[in-house]
Formats: structure tokens, C-alpha cells, sequence
């Protein structure tokens, strides 16, 4: 990012209205709904960028996470370091089909002293205003830091103590929509921190009934919901008060929560095996809306985002009635995106751009491990996965370079060329036939019209090994034959390298 202004107040600074205006100025924020981004579900999103030679200069490096800045300008992660890292949002158009990704570095990055537990941004967060460019982590045993995301230099720190005086840390954290406040899930209360004013304290709120640790927080305009590891659900108005819908008993530890952009549906997922996405529509909270399936087979947090036309698809649907399981919403679209668990995903506010982060912590077979019975030696290291930070293109008009009328992945086009490539080509003379490694000229029809870059018709036909544009073939003949034969029997002699005599 930028280099900060001079003389940045620390803290945050005053969140611009309250939240009477923020829901008088809602009428206008219809009218804005056509700037959502446009992703195309209908086909695999193409890679663009990436940063996996950043998390490889440690061990077992692997990504806890990733999120985009509320104004798109930037990406923040977290991962098993103890370290968080922001990259710059890269120029466009991005590398040319085939080309290897370009690897991101970032821009800042800030550690923390013991495992992270939760990470945000600042919600009024706007790079043309640097003090509002703020991130909050919470990590073991340490306060809650606030760090600037220009320079990475502390602006603060909230400090939780419990009844023995010793300092704990809040397993889930996020603002309020105004920013005014940063909340924490502790075990069975929830802490209101004023975010102007960061130092020792904040309000403690006990939630009755009293849940266990709270991994996942999610606060709305006037709501905020709470998830435990007891695998309980809890509604709760922001102002106080009891809860306003409870649901005790879950498949899972819902670990990660949305609400959606219009704020009447409510998404629990997390992690620890669990197979299911739960959507509840809160105006009808009895049962749940939906069950969207995804596979889940690793004990970190897997978190999910939202595209933000999905208030307007989901409008039509009504909750089921009667009792049992919810329906089952199958995929529209599946694809193996890495080698790797994807445990976090944030789509961008503004383009069809999709952040994922991946990793896990691998261990060796029982079988594999050496050393001796002291433990001197540290055995056989754990086998590598794929961790990166990857950005995917989803949008209509892939950087792929297909072409309208195409139908898979496969049919690559250059820019301005109508030709078919594979990925690796440079030049719109290298055409290729979908199906067909072998470079062809514009009008062949089969994979075994093969031509080498430098013919200029399609009657110079080639076999796959030829290395200059004299050696011709003709479609289904092994013997050469020189330009312009019809027939296998004008084969001209060939001389052939002696053989050495060993």
C-alpha cells in the first residue's frame, strides 16, 4: 500500500454518521446494487496471480485464511508463522495464457508472538484515507492488536484480563458495522471494545444460556450472532438483551458466520469434519433454509464468502414445512481448484475476482519416522502440500483468451486470434486442434494434420518429431516425402546417421 500520512491520529478515527444514517441512506444503496460484481458460475475461474514462494521459506507454512479490504485495494492473510501478510491488489490484464503465474509479494507484513485466532479488517477501511487502513488480530495469550496496514505499525491494543487477572484473548473478533466497536467471543460473553479508545477494559456481556467458547462472531446492523464450540447458535440484539433466536444442538461447531448483504439470511459453516453450510432465513428461524453440501475433512476453519447477488436468488425460495433434515442444495459448480485443503475464500467487492488460501499441517506416516528411541534426530520430515495464496479470474471474458461460442477450457484463444491454442503458446502461428498436442495451421481438421511453425499450407503435413520444415509426411504415412506428393509411394531417400560401433 501507499506510505501513510504524516501525523496519522492513533486509534480510529471517528466512524463518518451513526447508524440512523447508515439505515436512513439505505433507499440509495438500491440503486447501486447493478456495481456488483458479475461472476460467471457457469464455468472453472481461471488462475492469475499467486504467492507460494512466501510461505515456502518456512517449514510447514501453511494459510489460515484470507480476506479482501473492504474497498478491494489489498488482500490480507494469515498463516502458521504467527504472521500477517498484506498484498497489493496487482495490475491488470495479468500473465498471458500458459505463462507461469507471477508470484505476489507483500507489501506489509506484521507478526504476532503465539498462534492467531482471529483476523478483520476495519469496516470503513478506505486506502485514500490512511487512518481508517486498520487490521485487528487476536492471538494466544497476548491483547488484541490493531495494526496499521500501510507501515504494519501498532495504533493500539485491547486488553482482556479474567477473574484471576491474567490476560485472555478473544477466539473470534468484528467490528460493528459503524465501527464504533470491536467485539470479541471469550468463553460463554461476548466483550464490546470502543475502538476509539483502545487500552484495558471493555464492556462484558454474559450470554444466557451460557455457551463455550465462542470461535465464531458476526454482527449485523442491529443483530450479531455467536457460534461455540458446544455446537450452539445464538442471535443476540447489539443494544442488550437476551437472545433473540437460539439454536442449541447442531451437526457441527459452527466456527464461521455470514449474514448476508440484505441481512435476512444467515450462514453457519466452519470445520472439525463438518459436511454442511447452514442458511437460516430470519424472518422464518425455526429450521433451517438450506443445507449446502461441500466435503470438509481436516480439524482447521474452512470459511466460505458470499457472492452479493445471492439475497436476490434466495428471495424466492420459502422454508420447508414440517419437520427433518432441510433440502439439500447441490453444487452448481465443482472444480479442483489445488493439490491442497482450500480453508479460506474471499471473493472481491468490485471485480469477479476470487482469493483463496491453502494449506494444512501435514504429518509423517508412523511408518516413515526414524531416530532413535531418545529422540535425538527429528525423523522424517512431514511430505510438502500445496500452500499458497492464489487469485482466480471469474469473470465474463476470461484472461484465458477463449473465445464467445466456446465450450470448455480446453478451446484457448490469443488475443485477436480466432485459432485454437494450448496453453503455452506465444504466437497466434501456434494453432492447435482441441485434443492435440501438436501444433497445426488454421483450416486442419484433425490431430493428425500435424505442421510445424514455419508452413504455410496445410498440405505440408507433418509427424510428430520432425525438427526442420523439410521433413514432410503426408496424413498417415511414417516414410517423408517432400512438399507437394499426394502418394506414400514418393518416398525420396533419407540419409540416416551411422550408428557408433559401441
Amino acid at each position: 500500500m501507499a506510505a501513510p500520512m504524516e501525523d496519522a491520529p492513533l486509534g480510529v478515527p471517528e466512524p463518518p454518521g451513526t447508524p440512523q444514517d447508515a439505515a436512513a441512506a439505505e433507499p440509495e444503496e438500491e440503486e447501486e446494487e447493478l456495481d456488483f460484481p458479475q461472476f460467471d458460475f457457469g464455468r472453472p475461474p481461471h488462475p492469475v496471480w499467486g504467492a507460494r514462494e512466501e510461505f515456502a521459506k518456512r517449514p510447514e507454512n501453511y494459510l489460515r485464511g484470507c480476506k479482501w479490504a473492504p474497498d478491494g485495494s489489498c488482500v490480507l492473510t494469515c498463516s502458521n508463522d504467527n504472521a500477517l501478510r498484506i498484498f497489493d491488489l496487482p495490475l491488470p490484464p495479468g500473465p498471458p495464457p500458459g505463462a507461469p503465474l507471477p508470484q505476489m509479494l507483500p507489501a506489509v507484513q506484521v507478526a504476532e508472538g503465539d498462534t492467531i485466532y482471529d483476523f478483520t479488517w476495519y469496516p470503513l477501511m478506505d486506502s485514500s484515507d490512511p487512518p481508517s487502513c486498520l487490521v485487528a488480530a487476536s492471538s494466544r495469550d497476548s491483547p488484541v492488536h490493531l495494526w496499521d496496514a500501510f507501515d504494519g505499525s501498532l495504533r493500539g491494543s485491547f486488553r482482556a484480563h479474567n477473574h484471576l487477572d491474567e490476560p485472555v484473548a478473544p477466539h473470534s473478533l468484528a467490528f460493528s458495522p459503524d465501527g464504533s466497536r470491536l467485539l470479541g467471543g471469550f468463553d460463554g460473553a461476548v466483550r464490546e471494545f470502543p475502538t476509539e479508545r483502545p487500552g484495558r477494559g471493555g464492556a462484558q456481556r454474559s450470554l444466557h444460556p451460557r455457551p463455550d467458547w465462542l470461535p465464531g462472531l458476526q454482527p449485523s446492523q442491529s443483530l450479531f450472532a455467536c457460534g461455540s464450540y458446544g455446537r450452539s447458535l445464538g442471535l443476540y440484539p447489539l443494544e442488550g438483551g437476551g437472545a433473540v433466536a437460539l439454536w442449541p444442538r447442531l451437526p457441527a461447531a459452527p466456527t464461521h458466520l455470514r449474514f448476508s448483504p440484505c441481512g435476512t439470511h444467515l450462514y453457519a459453516g466452519g470445520g472439525s469434519m463438518d459436511h454442511h453450510i447452514l442458511c437460516w432465513d430470519l424472518r422464518v428461524p425455526e429450521r433451517p433454509l438450506l443445507a449446502l453440501p461441500r466435503r470438509v475433512a481436516t480439524n482447521q476453519r474452512v470459511t466460505f464468502d458470499l457472492d452479493p447477488w445471492l439475497c436476490h436468488r434466495l428471495d424466492t425460495l420459502a422454508p420447508p414445512p414440517g419437520r427433518g433434515d432441510p433440502p439439500e442444495l447441490p453444487p452448481l459448480l465443482r472444480f479442483r481448484a489445488l493439490r491442497d485443503c482450500v480453508n479460506g475464500t474471499s471473493l472481491h467487492p468490485a471485480l469477479p475476482l476470487l482469493a483463496t488460501a491453502s494449506g494444512q499441517r501435514l504429518f509423517p506416516a508412523p511408518w516413515d519416522s526414524g531416530g532413535d528411541s531418545d529422540g535425538d534426530s527429528e525423523g522424517t520430515p512431514a511430505p510438502g502440500g500445496d500452500i499458497r495464496l492464489q487469485l482466480w479470474w471469474w469473470g465474463h471474458g476470461d484472461t484465458n483468451g477463449d473465445t464467445p461460442g466456446d465450450s470448455g477450457t480446453d478451446h484457448s484463444h490469443l488475443p485477436g486470434d480466432t485459432d485454437c491454442h494450448l496453453s503455452g503458446d506465444t504466437g497466434t502461428g501456434d494453432c492447435h486442434i482441441p485434443g492435440s498436442t501438436e501444433c497445426h495451421l488454421p483450416g486442419d481438421t484433425g490431430t493428425g494434420d500435424c505442421h510445424l511453425p514455419g508452413d504455410t499450407g496445410t498440405g505440408d503435413c507433418r509427424l510428430s518429431g520432425d525438427s526442420v520444415t523439410g521433413d514432410c509426411h503426408t496424413p498417415g504415412h511414417t516414410d517423408c516425402h517432400l512438399s507437394g506428393d499426394t502418394g506414400r509411394s514418393l518416398s525420396p531417400p533419407r540419409e540416416r546417421p551411422m550408428s557408433p560401433p559401441w
